[in-house]
């Protein structure tokens, strides 16, 4: 049952995934949107807890450190969509089973067999062939550092996961702690950058009216496009979170029943649907060095959930 659960994640995070990358591209506030995101999963995991009646205890504390942890991933998961493309950013949200197997086996001593070895090394081949592609520019090497904190902190993430299911944490009250804690984190970064804002042009206004009359060529600019409400971008960011958490009560069942670098290496699939957008619909050009890169890395990650 565990693999249905880590398939069902798969898909939810490969749903979050693609409204990422649609939503980075739109006028709006980041941290407002995601605090939306973390909020709604606050919202569902509590009141479904309210039917669920699941016991909380000290394990669901454990939800502090996956909460800032997940702060952190998708903060740059959402930074590298919206800077990098969109095909690269997904490979390294594909990449977290890297990092929990290794330090899986470190703390609970769950051991590399032969094949896992074998798929790692595939994995990272995949990587070098895309780091040195030629076709990369500064944007995109920008894209892939944001990809790099994404897979390291969702990797750290899974592993807080699974440790909260060692200590005999309930799914939602670990999840409402989760989600609780990247709220707070979102929002206070929401509104520590309205505070600088508001900063910002209130010293404009003032440096406006001290200066004389500015010239019509310096006013004469493009038109931003319309920034994005704060009760809209609040509404999608609460709408994008469902399948966040989603994905969430899906995969802690898989980590209590499964082998941590499996459960991660299924729900890291979540990455080919993104692929399949990038693609499709983005119609994404890629090198034939980028292709070969992603396709070893995805074998790679097939290798993983087949053979480890």
């Amino acid at each position: 049952m565990w693999f249905v659960f880590a398939a069902a994640a798969a898909t939810c995070f490969g749903m979050r995934g693609i409204l990422y990358q649609w939503t980075s591209q739109r006028p709006l506030d980041r941290n407002l949107l995601l605090f939306g995101v973390y909020l709604s999963g606050t919202i569902i995991a509590l009141a479904s807890n309210v039917f669920a009646g699941q016991a909380w205890n000290n394990g669901a504390m454990i939800g502090l450190l996956m909460g800032g942890f997940s702060f952190i991933a998708n903060a740059s998961m959402y930074k590298g969509y919206a800077v990098g493309k969109a095909s690269l950013i997904a490979l390294f949200t594909g990449l977290p089973p890297v990092v929990v197997v290794i330090v899986a086996y470190l703390l609970w001593g769950e051991t590399l067999n032969p094949w896992q070895i074998v798929s790692f090394a595939v994995v990272i081949l995949g990587l070098l062939l895309i780091k040195y592609s030629q076709d990369l520019k500064l944007g995109q090497l920008k894209g892939i550092q944001w990809g790099v904190l994404t897979m390291l902190f969702f990797g750290m993430t899974d592993l807080t996961s699974k440790q909260a299911t060692l200590s005999g944490a309930s799914t939602l009250p670990l999840l409402s702690v989760m989600y609780g804690t990247g709220a707070v984190l979102f929002g206070t970064q929401w509104a520590i950058s309205q505070y600088r804002t508001s900063k910002k042009v209130a010293g404009s206004a003032v440096a406006e009216t001290e200066g004389s009359v500015s010239s019509a060529a310096s006013t004469a600019t493009a038109p931003a496009p319309v920034q994005w409400s704060r009760g809209k971008t609040l509404g999608w960011g609460l709408f994008v979170g469902i399948s966040n958490i989603a994905g969430m009560i899906f995969l802690i069942p898989a980590f209590r029943g499964g082998v941590t670098g499996i459960v991660s290496a299924i729900s890291a699939m979540n990455v080919v649907f993104v692929l399949l957008y990038a693609r499709f619909y983005l119609k994404e050009s890629m090198s034939r060095r980028e292709v070969l890169g992603l396709s070893t890395a995805l074998i790679g990650i097939l290798l993983l959930r087949l053979l480890a």
